[in-house]
């Protein structure tokens, strides 16, 4: 009898330590469910979302432009690419046009493009007078436009493009278009806004970009305007991508300039990060 006894002991302490275990894990799990059901009635079972960042006072910013815009009269009004093209040619022609303004508005300045874009649809300005003109007329009609030289190429090589694989029209994507020879991501977008009625980006140039820049509309400072349309499209609603290019591009025109802005003359000088407050 007493050799059982230390069995019967050894017995008795497994079966203690069992249930203290069994009841360990009981309130373990019972802990774990008020800390689930906690965390659930947070976010109904969602994770919860980091706000998402923008700038200060961006909209009071952005009104502002507005009211110093309502006129309507910088060169980008008047002679922007959406004033360049033939609004009574066809639909392919008509964006045809659109794309071939956009290529020869790079490095230049409005008036100059939209006097060169007169001259070419003086000439009836299609896919197959282009591919029927040689390069040295082309040059001709469309100089002083910037790097008109390297625009002749591109031009030529391009619509040959549309010839043969868009059957004279232009792609529809912002993907396809920037495939082209001579056309970036700025005029993809543009093309797509003015040409196909359809919003698939921010078009930024170099008065969006150094106006977002100086209006800390960017978490940090930007290199590039590619750079800075993807900052812009992370926390700008999209319904405001295409009102954003015309509202920037007139201001950076008229107002905020590249070399000694008229700060004196904004509406934003008292809330703008960049103002020289005379």
């Amino acid at each position: 009898m007493s050799a059982a006894r230390p069995g019967l002991r050894r017995l008795r302490s497994a079966a203690g330590s069992a249930g203290s275990q069994i009841q360990g894990t009981r309130q373990s799990r019972r802990r774990k469910s008020l800390a689930i059901a906690y965390e659930a009635g947070q976010g109904d079972g969602a994770e919860p979302q980091r706000a998402r960042w923008e700038p200060p006072r961006w909209r009071e910013q952005l009104q502002r432009i507005r009211d110093m815009r309502s006129s309507r009269d910088a060169p980008v009004d008047e002679m922007g690419v959406q004033r360049c093209y033939d609004s009574s040619a066809p639909p392919e022609v008509m964006r045809y046009q659109v794309l071939l303004a956009l290529m020869l508005s790079s490095q230049t300045k409005d008036q100059v493009t939209s006097a060169a874009m007169l001259r070419l649809r003086r000439r009836g300005l299609t896919v197959d007078s282009v591919l029927q003109m040689d390069d040295e007329t082309l040059g001709q009609i469309i100089y002083p436009v910037g790097f008109w030289r390297n625009k002749v190429k591109y031009i030529k090589q391009t619509t040959a493009i549309l010839k043969q694989k868009y059957g004279g029209d232009i792609p529809s994507t912002v993907e396809e278009l920037v495939q082209l020879p001579g056309v970036g991501p700025k005029m993809a977008h543009l093309a797509m806004h003015i040409a196909w009625d359809s919003v698939a980006g921010i078009a930024v140039d170099t008065h969006v970009h150094r106006i977002s820049n100086r209006l800390k509309w960017v978490k940090k400072e930007t290199k590039s305007p590619e750079e800075t349309r993807v900052a812009l499209e992370e926390w700008l609603p999209r319904d405001l991508w295409k009102e954003i290019n015309w509202l920037l591009v007139g201001f950076g025109q008229q107002t905020c300039l590249p070399v000694k802005p008229r700060c004196s003359q904004c509406l934003n000088q008292d809330i703008c990060p960049a103002a020289k407050r005379l």
